[in-house]
């Protein structure tokens, strides 16, 4: 039951706010405390607010000094009867830190919080814990929220350092003796058996409303005797440790925070207006400190007290990575020790696998990759990854098993390996995970051999090999960036034939991916393979690789034109025919690009009369090729009937089959002449003639899972759709065009975007 003397307090405090013409919600804003609390006040629910919270609200309602001395003469009884210790000052021992003035962002995670409190069953006390990587904030974050719960606990709000990274953190009996002191209970009382001090605290907080902040904990069972088991209390966790095994518990993950919330706080450090005299480089800054609390306080501390330094400047110094952590060091404050604290928490094993993370390339690694890089087994390093993660040291992907550090712990990660890990054991590591990668790489992609299409030998992990095509890609995709550096470190190395092997086993993956500018990388890498084994046929075939990379992955003409040139000049040299009408169709490619049509014409004519001499399956196809890219280049001429003709006789090659090319490549070889078949009805204003084979095209490409392809075709028989005078089928094959081009980077996107325009301008 509420005493007179809160509804005393209650009463005086709304009369004063009536007075004032200020809303609950105005007058909590302005005090900086909660509306909740606020409200909780007024009705008399918090008997006693501590002193600062009086004074804050005196000042909100500008209250003369006679007023704020009544004020506060309303409060104090009910503060008095409310304190628990036993001696003068006691229940102060284990009092609130300052919370920050600049405390930023948050309010959602303090929202949450508020809700729990709303919902306190004396049953059932609340627990929150919140945990997350070192530098996020968690302990400002628990003293904000401790003192906006305050005035809700008015027998006490207690703060208790557990020092987790400490040696040895605080023992329970040893944190419980400090608690019960803080209640009241010292000297001569204070059970000595660390089950009996359990005992009596759990018995003292029943009966009271109190708010315990138990910061920096090392582990359940130094927590567990800490927590109240009924009454009204409210209990705030922070640890570095997930503490996933704690019962019964609210969570609160705090996330980086967002750009602007990152800016915000600088601002509020520095200053608006400096801040918005160099807004970008703000928004640098921000970038620079991994949007992390703690890099941010330190940036804006060294502005602060620095007060001629631009923030422009601070942004360019933190480019430089190799100099980042030394430099967000404010005074004690040091984001690399916070950093090393955890790390010395770690095992040796468990801090080689944070060090060899680091040579990871991309954003994130796989449990494969990691265990290569340590040499750990893969069920270790998998045990021993996922606790990484509860100490907040990584972050676990939410679908795959893959990990990502956060950027300024990388570089801890990196800096500790260059201490730690000497030249040869790191280059060990890094030839060992290339070999692997290099070989699991080669095995997938030959699943996609339109040539053969069977499922490759050769992974260096049979149990774990992706099967199937959909896996492989999947893997391909994932794994892109390490099998990339794969490629690099074997260039480096000088393992040409697996360069070779590899590249020439992805030659026909990298059609399905066209989009990804790292073919070029490999196919530089296989061109200088060959050249260095001296295999002049391998050279030119893969400058032809590459001449098709400039082409159609980079948009680059002119270096296309200079690869088909010197694939063509080798080709000629060792009597190679299949890749001298190669060499002459790519850089017809490029010349076409470039706007030289009639040379283009030229090559492409030379190039087919070169396959009409190859009797070969590959010369086959490589006829057959030329032939679509002559009719298209014909078309683009405006010269529409001649490329007819030539697509109408390529289809009708291609359905009299060829021995030695597999159904799936003349499948996939129909669908590409069906939709230049398409186009040039299309160019001939023979609608109704083109919409069934570009159909037919855009059925073989979805079946083959050939996206690049399909959304190409889709954007063709949008546009017959649309003279076709149906718009609503036209919208939806045009907008899945725009989506499929745009995911794949390629420029068509542009004129997909103005077909959509143009059947918008012929609808109204």
């Amino acid at each position: 039951m509420t005493t007179s003397t809160s509804d005393g307090l209650g009463q005086h405090l709304r009369a004063l706010r009536l007075g004032a013409g200020l809303s609950q919600e105005q007058l909590a804003e302005a005090a900086g405390i909660s509306v909740r609390a606020l409200a909780d006040l007024e009705r008399g629910r918090t008997r006693g607010p501590q002193r600062r919270t009086v004074q804050a609200l005196s000042r909100a309602l500008a209250l003369d000094p006679d007023e704020a001395r009544a004020l506060e003469a309303a409060a104090a009884p009910g503060r008095n009867r409310a304190c628990p210790a036993t001696g003068p000052g006691a229940a102060n021992v284990l009092s609130l830190p300052r919370s920050v003035r600049d405390f930023t962002a948050r309010d959602h995670d303090l929202d949450d919080l508020d809700a729990v409190a709303d919902t306190l069953d004396p049953v059932d006390p609340p627990v929150v814990v919140v945990a997350g990587a070192p530098g996020l904030g968690k302990t400002a974050f628990a003293v904000r929220a401790a003192h906006r719960l305050s005035p809700r606990f008015p027998d006490g709000q207690f703060h208790l350092d557990l020092r987790a990274m400490d040696p040895e953190p605080v023992p329970p009996g040893d944190a419980l003796a400090r608690l019960l002191s803080a209640l009241g209970v010292a000297g001569r009382s204070l059970p000595q058996d660390p089950e009996d001090r359990a005992g009596l605290f759990r018995s003292l907080t029943a009966a009271r409303r109190l708010l315990i902040v138990l910061d920096n904990a090392a582990d359940e069972n130094q927590l567990r005797p800490l927590l109240p088991a009924t009454g009204a209390s409210f209990t705030i966790i922070t640890s570095r440790d997930s503490l996933t095994g704690l019962e019964a518990t609210h969570r609160v993950d705090l996330p980086l925070l967002r750009r602007e919330e990152a800016v915000e706080l600088i601002s509020r450090i520095v200053g608006p207006q400096r801040v918005a005299r160099e807004a970008q480089a703000a928004r640098d800054l921000a970038d620079r400190c991994g949007r992390l609390p703690l890099a941010l306080r330190i940036a804006g501390q060294r502005l602060a007290a620095r007060p001629h330094e631009t923030l422009t400047k601070l942004a360019a110094l933190l480019a430089c990575e190799e100099r980042r952590l030394d430099l967000l060091e404010a005074g004690d404050l040091k984001v690399r020790a916070a950093f090393a604290l955890s790390y010395r928490q770690l095992d040796e094993v468990s801090q080689l696998l944070l060090r060899r993370c680091a040579l990871a390339e991309g954003p994130d690694a796989s449990l494969e990759t990691a265990a290569l890089l340590t040499g750990v087994p893969l069920r270790e390093a998998g045990l021993r990854l996922e606790q990484l993660c509860v100490r907040g040291l990584l972050q676990a992907d939410a679908e795959a098993e893959r990990y990502r550090f956060h950027d300024l712990l990388r570089l801890f990660a990196a800096a500790q390996l260059a201490v730690q890990d000497d030249g040869t054991s790191r280059g060990a590591a890094l030839d060992r995970t290339a070999r692997w990668m290099l070989a699991r790489a080669t095995a997938a992609a030959l699943q996609f051999d339109a040539e053969h299409h069977s499922a490759a030998a050769g992974d260096p992990a049979p149990p774990t090999a992706p099967t199937g095509r959909d896996r492989a890609r999947a893997w391909l995709e994932a794994e892109r960036h390490q099998w990339l550096a794969a490629f690099r470190h074997a260039h480096t190395a000088g393992w040409h034939r697996q360069i070779l092997d590899a590249a020439e086993a992805m030659h026909w993956f990298s059609d399905l991916t066209q989009h990804w500018p790292q073919w070029l990388d490999v196919f530089r890498c296989s061109v200088h393979a060959a050249r260095a084994l001296g295999s002049p046929h391998e050279e030119a075939t893969h400058l032809n690789y590459l001449a098709w990379a400039h082409n159609f992955c980079a948009r680059d003409a002119p270096a296309a034109l200079e690869a088909a040139d010197r694939a063509l000049a080798v080709a000629r040299t060792c009597g190679d025919p299949l890749q001298t009408g190669w060499a002459l169709g790519y850089g017809a490619g490029a010349l076409r690009r470039l706007g030289r049509m009639d040379e283009a014409v030229a090559r492409l004519r030379a190039s087919a009369d070169c396959h009409r001499d190859n009797p070969t399956a590959k010369g086959r196809l490589a006829l057959l090729t030329t032939l679509n890219a002559l009719g298209e280049t014909l078309r683009q001429l405006g010269r529409a009937d001649e490329a007819l003709e030539l697509h109408l006789n390529s289809l009708e090659a291609s359905r009299q089959g060829h021995p030695g090319l597999t159904p799936h490549m003349l499948t996939i070889h129909r669908a590409i002449t069906l939709r230049h078949l398409g186009n040039a009805f299309t160019a001939l204003g023979r609608w109704q003639e083109a919409e069934p084979s570009l159909r037919q095209a855009l059925t073989a490409f979805e079946e083959a899972d050939v996206p690049i392809w399909s959304g190409l075709v889709r954007l063709g028989l949008g546009r017959v759709l649309r003279h076709l005078d149906r718009p609503s089928e036209a919208r939806t094959v045009l907008t899945a065009a725009l989506h499929t081009l745009t995911a794949h980077h390629h420029p068509l996107q542009a004129e997909a975007a103005t077909e959509l325009r143009t059947l918008d301008r012929t609808r109204y």
